[in-house]
């Protein structure tokens, strides 16, 4: 077991976690399996004891472990319970408690019968979906964990941004690793961009094979147990064949950032004949294949991102897009390669909107498209992303719908080469590593 003092800081996880302490609500953190949320309840932890708590007034559960295989609610409720200080707050910890049938009842009696402050991990929507919230309804508060930023990948590697002189006079970034190596920042981005932002990856370094053995690992557990385990649990027999989830997972993992219908899904499957191994004949019912891309939804494996219509005001019920939660488990499903990188530096974009605590939504304006509207309650931005501002054509085809809207909110395109041009008609024109590692 790593010791806290060896755990790498998620200050922005932390802050939130920090924020609710002490309050009502039970702390709910969701995300991907293998994201860190384990190391953030020890953050929490350790940041609970130099607070001043007691050890014994904190009591920490991981259902993965052995020892929890076969408790039973009541049983996580003795536990607890022999372990009360009496007269004391308790501080209680339960890690990924969806592994425990009807746990929603332990964690309501303490509320009721204890002087408690309580957190919870889960690797799966289902933990916060309707038959719990009628549980808890308004009395818990989500936190929403993701893989790590770019910054956040500098950091975990160990690798500092510096400012040096560059020939033209200016400065320009260098990164450096902890032996004082030093790379380019373009190297480094493209090394995030191969390996994605799995925390684990950090201990194993930037190897490619270990890297695949560990996203092999996360694949297993966040598929083939989360998924396909839960199911039966559930008693539900709608996700049973785990051949035709690899296949959607594929399909969506090949496919982030397109406009994708279920319907088409099915179709494609089909007419390539990935669904004909003998004993299948026809297309998976349109139910059927929803079923399995709401279970890879609910396990935060792949995130829905809907249309809105600039114009008319709403959000429309057609075609929205899969973008993949980590860009190198879509490396380690279709193997490295450059061929559709602009869509991958879209996936990056969109998953750092939500970091930055933005709603996001894809933006239709007449015929065209905008890439991200990114909302939160005091701010509006409109954001294209492409590979490159250089060419005219590009920068045609990429301001052309930024140019339409009409509102005074901010436009921004990032690319990964911006050109010389600071704006076009008061079109910010970025490059999208620097925004990366802007606040």
């Amino acid at each position: 077991m790593i010791e806290s003092h060896e755990l790498k800081k998620r200050d922005r996880y932390l802050e939130q976690l920090i924020g609710f302490q002490d309050t009502e609500p039970v702390k709910v953190i969701t995300g991907i399996r293998r994201c860190g949320k384990s190391s953030l309840l020890k953050l929490m932890v350790a940041h609970l004891k130099e607070s001043g708590a007691r050890p014994e007034q904190i009591v920490e559960m991981n259902f993965e472990s052995h020892d929890s295989r076969k408790m039973t609610s009541d049983d996580v409720y003795e536990y607890v319970k022999e372990r009360t200080v009496p007269g004391k707050r308790m501080y209680l910890f339960f890690d990924e408690l969806q592994r425990i049938e009807v746990w929603e009842d332990a964690i309501n009696a303490f509320r009721v019968d204890l002087d408690c402050d309580i957190y919870v991990t889960g690797s799966n929507a289902y933990l916060l979906s309707s038959e719990y919230s009628t549980y808890l309804s308004g009395r818990c508060v989500e936190i929403k964990m993701l893989p790590l930023s770019f910054r956040e990948f500098l950091y975990f590697h160990d690798f500092e941004v510096r400012e040096t002189q560059s020939a033209l006079g200016g400065l320009r970034r260098q990164v450096f690793d902890k032996n004082g190596e030093r790379y380019e920042l373009r190297e480094v981005f493209d090394a995030f961009m191969r390996f994605g932002g799995m925390p684990g990856i950090a201990d194993v370094g930037l190897n490619q094979e270990k890297a695949l053995t560990l996203l092999d690992g996360i694949y297993s557990t966040a598929v083939v147990r989360d998924i396909l385990e839960r199911e039966k649990r559930r008693g539900q027999r709608q996700i049973t064949d785990p051949v035709l989830l690899r296949k959607i997972i594929l399909f969506l993992a090949d496919n982030i950032g397109s406009s994708i219908s279920i319907s088409s899904i099915g179709n494609t499957l089909m007419n390539e004949g990935l669904l004909e191994d003998g004993k299948r004949k026809g297309t998976p019912s349109a139910h059927t294949v929803q079923a399995y891309v709401n279970a890879l939804v609910e396990s935060y494996f792949f995130y829905e991102i809907k249309r809105f219509d600039i114009k008319g005001k709403e959000y429309l019920r057609t075609l929205g897009k899969y973008y993949i939660v980590d860009i190198g488990l879509r490396n380690y499903l279709l193997g490295f390669r450059n061929r559709d990188s602009g869509h991958a530096i879209e996936n990056i974009v969109y998953f750092e909107l939500l970091r930055r605590g933005y709603d996001v939504a894809i933006g239709k304006i007449d015929n065209t498209e905008v890439d991200f509207i990114a909302t939160s309650a005091d701010d509006k931005k409109y954001i294209q992303v492409t590979e490159s501002m250089q060419s005219e054509d590009v920068r045609k085809r990429e301001l052309a719908p930024l140019q339409k809207i009409r509102d005074n909110y901010e436009k921004i395109v990032l690319s990964l080469e911006p050109g010389l041009d600071a704006s076009y008609d008061g079109i910010k024109s970025e490059g999208l590593v620097d925004w990366l590692l802007s606040e």
